[in-house]
């Protein structure tokens, strides 16, 4: 038996005339600076080439029972299997594909090519042996993208999966990215925090994958800044949020210049409310806001040219134990947090004698604690906590989904406990805090759950009312504005209009938010409220980004105040549309696991009676403009270009019908479904609400019905 080895761009390939998968733990082995393989992984530090000679010897020996000695090492014409050393660089492994594998081949040389390498770097054997192939494929034969909320997938094995090697991967991007950006970053350093999300079967933890993020800064000798706990993601935003010396990337000094420790870059292992299977990696710049477009490009391509984990180090978790550049930020941001948190808090003295009571749900997520100080800060007696939901629990075991936003069917147990302590609003947090859903107690006569959009219109107009309060000239409301995404409800508009702030449209997702936030400020501008109808808001500008801590108190300052005018929220809900316009809203979404189908969808859309000629009504009403963002097509427009950015990564239409009612179709950036919005603006005056439902109930059903054939389509329509 004759062995060679050639160094390639995967490291170490062997050359053997038989069969490697006789011998099922030899992959090629890792050489000083290139690879991390089974026998680096085996002895926790790296090989060379001939410490892996013996090994090799030892195996054939025993596998056959004989004598062997080490050979002559081939030129590279002798390579076994291959014609050129050409295959041998791209495949990390012989030309003879199927010679070098551990399994049959599964007959399509892409696939086997990715299973080779995903196998060289991680574990997939089980899947393999099931011949499994759509599953591999879907695994290995695509990669992760940044969406609305970084990057975000099921955690198990595969390229397209969130787990060590991917987390590693993405990681090893980042820092490349960085140090092209930062010439500063070894004395800047990064940002890590985590939810609580983990799967006990494989291990996979969001602070596993917090502390190898840490771990691949850390080989670099990059300072680390990771959380010793939990936290809500507005606290790994709150470090970033003080860089004086930004402006060679970001334009000019941050907003908060003086505040914190003006970190590059963070880093938040989260999936939000995502379905427990799920975990996310979101990248926030040093503004403090996630990270857009160049940036995401340009670190998705820095992460495919730094696939290859660099050394053991990356995989040891417990370097962040004992490295001198690893610090521990929580006292000291949770401090500042609750210190700025009193921006927020206009009535601390009616607060202080609230008769309310308050129940809290955290979703067995991150926020209790966090909610519970506070409401402290703000004078209250602390919320009851729903006591099944309290503690963190990575199977969300009492909810069917960890989604706040589902309403009063994933609410049941708050209300429950609502009833029996005579409470009259119950506030619900998501996993990692950054997400609001609010009830309040309907004069015995049920509960009332209000949408993002409700609690905008209350949000917004509590955060006016107090800035008039306090700035009582007008001159002053010119430079103040309030921000929502595009499929969010236009009642922000309304008050826009009224009173004579500010106010601007971004594209679905915070990170446009918190980016739009900091372009604001250069110019001395201040955004006082900003929110996203999947019940995201930020109450002033303590960070750029969605905050459901913060969000919770305010709501119940307001709610107690409101209780001193003999008002509910639901009746001062009311007041705000008759001063301002009834804007009844409907938001939901199908399902559909099949990305073709998607595409082929929204392809008919743009094609609906010729070539690209949009669909001309919507249950009967006309369509008197489209916009396609990411097409760039606005109808409205006289040039027929978006004022909102191009997204060609994701899919979303408007439709403005001739009724005045507005329709948006999308694709959600962090799940597989399609999301429709449909609102209708009513002027001021216009009090038949009934008569409004009902003409919006008609456009969206033809909206789904006719536009996305749900039927034809096997779509799954909302369980609610």
């Amino acid at each position: 038996i004759h062995c060679g080895h050639y160094v390639t761009s995967h490291g170490l390939a062997l050359n053997c005339n038989t069969d490697l998968s006789w011998f099922g733990h030899i992959v090629p082995c890792g050489i000083e600076g290139k690879g991390v393989t089974s026998l680096s992984r085996e002895l926790q530090r790296d090989v060379s080439v001939q410490e892996t000679i013996p090994h090799l010897l030892d195996a054939f020996r025993e596998q056959f029972n004989c004598q062997l000695t080490e050979g002559e090492t081939p030129e590279p014409e002798q390579n076994f299997g291959s014609d050129s050393m050409d295959d041998t660089a791209e495949t990390g492994v012989t030309g003879d594909l199927n010679a070098n594998l551990r399994w049959p081949s599964t007959g399509d040389l892409q696939l086997d090519k990715a299973v080779q390498q995903w196998v060289d770097w991680d574990r997939l054997d089980s899947l393999v042996e099931a011949g499994r192939l759509d599953d591999l494929r879907s695994r290995l034969c695509t990669r992760m993208s940044f969406g609305t909320a970084g990057l975000r997938a099921p955690m198990g094995a595969g390229f397209n999966r969130i787990n060590d090697l991917t987390i590693i991967q993405s990681t090893q991007g980042l820092y490349a990215y960085l140090c092209r950006c930062f010439a500063d970053l070894s004395s800047r350093g990064v940002v890590v925090g985590y939810d609580t999300r983990g799967q006990e079967e494989s291990g996979c933890s969001s602070q596993r994958l917090a502390k190898l993020t840490a771990a691949v800064m850390l080989s670099r000798d990059v300072p680390v800044h990771l959380f010793s706990m939990f936290v809500p993601t507005p606290y790994v935003v709150r470090k970033l949020d003080g860089i004086s010396t930004c402006t060679h990337v970001c334009g000019v000094s941050s907003p908060y210049a003086v505040k914190k420790l003006g970190a590059a870059s963070g880093v938040m292992i989260t999936a939000s409310h995502n379905p427990k299977e799920d975990n996310g990696y979101k990248v926030y710049w040093c503004n403090g806001a996630q990270i857009t477009s160049p940036h995401d490009k340009e670190v998705l391509r820095c992460i495919e040219e730094q696939l290859e984990p660099w050394n053991a180090s990356c995989w040891d978790e417990k370097l962040v134990d004992h490295s001198l550049l690893r610090t521990d930020p929580l006292t000291q941001i949770n401090s500042c947090y609750m210190d700025d948190l009193t921006s927020l808090c206009f009535h601390r003295d009616l607060n202080s004698g609230c008769t309310l009571k308050f129940i809290h749900s955290s979703f067995h997520g991150v926020g209790h604690d966090f909610v519970q100080q506070a409401f402290r800060v703000f004078g209250f007696a602390p919320p009851i906590p729903v006591p099944e939901q309290k503690d963190p629990d990575p199977n969300f075991s009492t909810v069917r989904c960890p989604n706040p936003e589902e309403g009063e069917s994933v609410l049941a147990l708050s209300l429950l406990l609502a009833d029996r302590e005579n409470a009259q609003i119950v506030l619900a947090t998501d996993p990692d805090a950054d997400r609001l859903a609010v009830a309040e107690q309907s004069n015995g006569c049920g509960w009332k759950v209000f949408s993002g959009n409700e609690l905008a219109a209350l949000l917004g107009w509590w955060m006016f009312f107090n800035w008039k309060e306090n700035h009582p000239d007008p001159v002053d409301t010119e430079s103040i504005y309030m921000l929502a995404t595009t499929v969010s409800s236009k009642i922000l508009q309304a008050f826009a209009r009224t009173e004579g702030f500010q106010f601007e449209e971004t594209l679905p997702g915070f990170k446009w938010i918190g980016n739009r936030i900091h372009e604001l400020s250069k110019t001395g501008n201040r955004v006082i409220f900003a929110f996203e109808e999947s019940i995201g808001f930020l109450c002033g500008s303590m960070v750029p980004e969605k905050d459901g801590v913060s969000a919770a108190v305010v709501v119940a300052e307001m709610a107690v105040y409101l209780q001193t005018k003999k008002l509910s929220l639901n009746q001062q809900l009311h007041n705000i549309y008759r001063t301002y316009g009834y804007h009844v809203s409907k938001t939901s979404y199908i399902t559909c696991n099949d990305p073709p189908t998607i595409q082929r969808i929204f392809s008919r859309i743009r094609n609906f009676d010729r070539d690209a000629s949009y669909p001309k009504e919507c249950g009967g009403v006309r369509i008197v403009h489209v916009r396609d963002v990411t097409t760039g097509y606005d109808s409205s427009r006289p040039d027929l270009r978006s004022v909102l950015p191009v997204s060609r990564s994701s899919q979303m239409i408007t439709f403005t019908l001739q009724n005045g009612v507005v329709a948006t179709l999308r694709t959600s950036g962090t799940e597989p479904k399609i999301k429709y919005y449909t609102e209708f603006c009513a002027a001021p005056g216009e009090s038949d609400v009934s008569q409004l439902e009902e003409e919006l109930r008609k456009v969206t059903d033809a909206l789904v019905d006719e536009f996305l054939e749900p039927d034809k389509n096997h779509l799954i329509r909302r369980f609610v």
